[in-house]
């Protein structure tokens, strides 16, 4: 049933059942009469009417975002107004009652429009209040809808970073080996495009799959081999169960480029990178460690500073990253991912990814 149908059944059912006991009571000490029964009707009629315009008065000037002070007069006044109204109507009507408890009751006048108030108090109230709590209701969620947007627009950027030295440094390299090496310059043209490829597509996906991660991160991995040769040494590792776990795209790539530009590339001798996934307490855990110190690993970019704001839009306070000081020469990023996907369920037993040693 739509809103609409119950306001008017609730009108209906309402006014119909107070006026109905009234007339019943009326009828029970001055006994049964026609016109009161006419005018018991005709009173329904007119508090359906009056409450119907102050709910349109209600809407129409959205009193429901008014400050609740300022709401309250409002309706303090709305209910004096219309309780005098049905007051000054039924007078005639009910100049019985009134001429009988007159003399014992100076104030019965004043008594008879109370009355009246309350039942349009009663009214008043309960409409109000759940205009009032469904306009809240409904301002909260359009706020988190905006933010989500916004959350989503940000998100989007974070995603679609693609360090352009990086792209050039490659291009270089790949120059290089086109007249030593032209297999492997082939190979290093597939790998470059098939990251350029993800981060275009990274835009538009939310997560990715841990294998297709850990792909682009081999790829990127082997295209910086062929720059730094033997003073880059890497290995991954992925426990086949979270294979399948959804990341964040170009994230793990964005950290493991942190790694080496700010810690192998800076030693004469160079040194290593490893790429550890895991499944612990039901959680991902990617750690990415690498030769180096903290004080020019970590630099402070917006990378780093990228990763932590886009595990918290798509996971909360479920999921966590750090970067430490894991040992004297080593520096470790630390991610730790909740439970998105059906991971878990997905994992068939496919053999993991290659671990690989250079």
């Amino acid at each position: 049933m739509s809103k609409s149908r119950i306001y008017w059944t609730l009108q209906i059912v309402g006014w119909t059942g107070l006026m109905m006991y009234e007339f019943v009571v009326y009828s029970a000490q001055f006994g049964l009469e026609a016109d009161t029964f006419l005018w018991s009707v005709i009173n329904i009629f007119l508090a359906i009417g009056l409450t119907h315009v102050y709910r349109l008065i209600v809407r129409r000037w959205n009193w429901s975002m008014l400050p609740l002070p300022r709401l309250a007069f409002r309706v303090s006044v709305s209910v004096l107004i219309l309780g005098s109204v049905m007051s000054f109507i039924n007078i005639p009507v009910d100049r019985e009652i009134i001429a009988h408890d007159l003399a014992n009751q100076p104030f019965v006048f004043w008594g008879y429009i109370s009355g009246w108030c309350k039942n349009m108090l009663t009214w008043v109230l309960a409409y109000t209040v759940y205009h009032y709590v469904e306009q809240t209701r409904l301002t909260e969620l359009e706020k988190i809808m905006l933010k989500t947007s916004m959350r989503e627009a940000e998100a989007k950027v974070l995603r679609s970073q693609l360090n352009p030295h990086f792209t050039f440094n490659a291009l270089n390299s790949i120059r290089a080996l086109v007249s030593e090496n032209p297999m492997k310059a082939q190979q290093s043209i597939t790998q470059l495009s098939n990251i350029l490829r993800n981060s275009l597509l990274a835009d538009r996906r939310k997560t990715v799959e841990l294998r297709e991660e850990l792909k682009t991160v081999e790829d990127y991995l082997e295209l910086e081999k062929v720059r730094y040769e033997e003073r880059l040494d890497y290995q991954i590792q992925a426990d086949p169960k979270v294979l399948y776990w959804q990341v964040p795209p170009m994230m793990l790539q964005t950290l493991v480029e942190n790694g080496i530009k700010h810690g192998v590339s800076k030693l004469p001798k160079g040194g290593k990178l490893v790429v550890l996934a895991s499944l612990e307490d039901n959680a991902l855990l990617i750690r990415i460690s690498n030769t180096g110190c903290l004080g020019t690993t970590d630099s402070g970019g917006v990378g780093l500073l990228n990763t932590a704001e886009r595990l918290s839009i798509l996971y909360g306070k479920e999921a966590y990253f750090k970067i430490f000081q894991e040992q004297e020469n080593t520096v470790c990023a630390e991610i730790r991912i909740p439970t998105l996907s059906d991971g878990l369920q997905r994992y068939n037993g496919e053999t993991p990814l290659r671990s690989e040693v250079v």
